[in-house]
């Protein structure tokens, strides 16, 4: 068993051990998840940049570019079933749910809303229950688009400073140069300099061209060599999770553990880059904070499933102010596939109210092996604390606090 697995099992048992110090004194009253889609295809197919920046063929995907892949419907299911389990032994559900107590969104791109589709097939698969979501896919709903909505002076000069800021110093610059490992590493792997972009000068990735832009009711954008390195590291690792050779995976190049992180890291960097300052995390969050507020206060309601992106994830953790945290168990360290921000609502025997705030998803190990998500391959549940809340000794923050602190995230929206 490798270290990585034992420290996974280690984080799990953590949670499950601490639930139980306090399961005779809290009572599980609701659950919000909002959650990442599962494996899909790269976002772009035939012809686009990740043909050119590599001489080697990409895994023959079981989806059309961007949609979910059949593995992902697999793992997917495999999650729902693992949180049907642990809400019935929790006792929120006893039998079928009453009208109003399970509420299931999801954005309507294909990969979100099939990942609701197999989650909820998972969590109650004789239940009739309706996926609300609100376009034919696939488009992108405004509730689940980190799209801009401010555009004055301010709001650019503050995000563009909290942007450079990730650089030090150098500002953008830096960012690219700190992943000079990652770069260089990934070009490796794809052998640049033997691809067809290659004619075109194209051989590696650059230092010194990123460029942010920020247009209203647009998402925040980036040019230049991290935005075509994303590209082909998220590629590189969805081929990772779906193909079961570690060489076939990574082109003939045998990698390590780390390695695969060094990759991933491009992916995690670009996402904090253009999603988790806080102006930007504050304006395109906003529509999700005001969701996932309302359905935790919403009387009756028992379990609420959001599907949507990394990047919702991303900005809702950086805007209610989520303490820096590096998840074990997954070359994806921030907003893994398929993870799941849980929001947890809890009654203590006194009949005051506290909140679990936990990312909850599937080791990498288990996702590349199809592992069924079990007591023996639990899912990783990890917690998450925030900056100026403090939890009381059984890892639980008072309920109010927590709406508080949304209620100030969506202030921060008005700001600009």
């Amino acid at each position: 068993m490798t270290m990585k697995r034992i420290l996974s099992i280690a984080v799990a048992l953590l949670a499950i051990l601490t639930g139980a110090s306090a399961q005779n004194r809290y009572t599980l009253k609701e659950v919000v998840i909002l959650s990442r889609h599962n494996i899909r295809s790269p976002l772009s197919g035939g012809g686009s940049v990740l043909s050119r920046i590599t001489p080697h063929q990409w895994h023959e995907w079981t989806a059309p570019p961007s949609h979910l892949t059949r593995k992902g419907g697999v793992m997917e299911t495999m999650m729902g079933q693992y949180f049907g389990i642990w809400l019935q032994d929790e006792g929120l559900f006893d039998g079928s749910p009453a009208p109003g107590e399970v509420h299931f969104y999801a954005n309507s791109m294909q990969r979100t809303l099939a990942t609701a589709r197999y989650f909820l097939a998972g969590f109650m698969p004789t239940e009739d229950i309706v996926i609300q979501h609100r376009f034919a896919p696939s488009r992108m709903d405004p509730v689940f688009n980190p799209r801009l909505t401010s555009d004055s002076p301010e709001f650019r000069e503050d995000a563009m400073k909290q942007i450079e800021a990730f650089g030090g110093r150098k500002g953008l610059a830096g960012v690219n140069r700190n992943l000079k490992e990652s770069f260089r590493l990934l070009e490796k792997v794809l052998d640049m300099k033997d691809a067809p972009a290659a004619a075109g000068d194209t051989v590696s990735f650059g230092f010194d061209d990123t460029v942010i832009t920020l247009g209203m009711l647009e998402e925040p954008g980036m040019k230049g060599s991290l935005k075509m390195a994303n590209s082909a590291a998220d590629a590189l690792i969805l081929q990772y999770y779906e193909e079961p050779d570690d060489l076939k995976a990574s082109f003939g190049h045998d990698l390590s553990r780390e390695d695969w992180e060094k990759i991933a890291l491009i992916k995690d960097v670009y996402g904090d880059l253009l999603f988790t300052s806080p102006a930007v995390a504050a304006n395109v969050a906003f529509p999700l904070l005001r969701y996932i507020r309302d359905e935790l206060t919403t009387p009756g309601r028992k379990l609420s499933f959001l599907c949507g992106h990394d990047s919702n994830i991303g900005s809702v953790t950086a805007a209610l102010g989520v303490s820096e945290y590096s998840l074990p168990g997954t070359i994806e360290r921030k907003t893994p596939i398929g993870s799941k921000l849980v929001f947890e609502k809890w009654e203590r025997d006194d009949g005051k109210m506290f909140a679990r705030v936990n990312l909850v998803y599937q080791s990498t190990d288990d996702i590349r092996a199809c592992r069924m998500a079990s007591n023996e391959y639990p899912p990783i549940s990890y917690p998450l604390s925030f900056d100026g809340l403090e939890a009381d000794a059984d890892g639980y923050i008072p309920f109010d606090d927590l709406v508080a602190r949304f209620d100030s995230s969506i202030a921060d929206y008005r700001k600009y």
